[in-house]
């Protein structure tokens, strides 16, 4: 099975019929207990996304911010991350990078899709990567059969989400609101019929984040997508000390 096609499975396949998709930031709250906390999170949701901290990180609220801001103080970089990733035992979970696009470019794309595929890396999302301009990065990665997720929107025009949904691979990142991530998010009827129409043209798994913070939005949410990513909920969690695998098992519907 590819990378990529770990993914969809693990969305497909979540137990209850809901997926959850857990956000960490790379090396946060503190950097020598990130495998634990990889671990813990990782055996508890059916997908993780990881956070590459980014001194700009644009699409991110004040939590994810903060986050990668000290990340960053206690030296935690890409390359860091694929060499933790290489050297652990990686949980059961399918591991997703999230990372702006700066980073990537640094790396160098060829160098990137090797590494990741070395570290157990099944997909990356890059908010500030235009599909019109990721032909270099998503052909670096299908050589070893990574996933590209493309992200859409409520404002995501008919057109383009077709073409965003016959792209991506793993699953869509259904945006759920505009803005940036953190914010309570109630799940009001245009919500769930944006999120009926991206399924409706998606062969890929939808997921449905920014936002999502507790049991009931899941709930809500149930029938409409195939999973939902929770964020700075989850990192609110970790900075607080708290159990995160417990806080996962509480957010899945009875």
């Amino acid at each position: 099975m590819k990378p990529s096609e770990r993914i969809s499975a693990a969305i497909s396949t979540a137990r209850d019929g809901m997926a959850i998709v857990a956000f960490l930031t790379a090396g946060f709250p503190k950097r020598d207990r990130f495998v634990e906390d990889l671990t813990a999170i990782g055996n508890e949701a059916d997908v993780v996304e990881i956070g590459v901290p980014f001194t700009d990180p644009m699409a991110d609220g004040m939590t994810i911010q903060r986050s990668s801001r000290e990340a960053l103080s206690q030296g935690v970089s890409l390359r860091w991350l694929l060499a933790t990733l290489k050297d652990m035992q990686r949980p059961k979970a399918p591991l997703v990078l999230m990372s702006y696009l700066n980073p990537l470019l640094a790396f160098g794309y060829r160098e990137l899709a090797r590494a990741s595929a070395e570290s157990g890396v099944c997909g990356f999302i890059v908010p500030d990567l235009p599909f019109d301009e990721s032909a270099d990065f998503r052909a670096a990665l299908a050589d070893h059969g990574i996933a590209l997720i493309q992200m859409v929107t409520p404002v995501t025009r008919p057109e383009r989400l077709a073409t965003l949904c016959a792209a991506t691979q793993g699953f869509v990142y259904a945006v759920t609101m505009t803005g940036t991530t953190g914010r309570t998010a109630a799940v009001p009827g245009d919500v769930t019929h944006y999120l009926d129409s991206v399924r409706a043209v998606s062969k890929a798994p939808v997921c449905a984040g920014f936002g999502i913070r507790g049991r009931e939005q899941v709930e809500q949410l149930e029938g409409h997508v195939a999973g939902v990513i929770v964020g700075s909920a989850l990192v609110e969690v970790l900075e607080s000390g708290q159990d995160a695998a417990a806080f996962l098992r509480a957010l899945r519907p009875d």
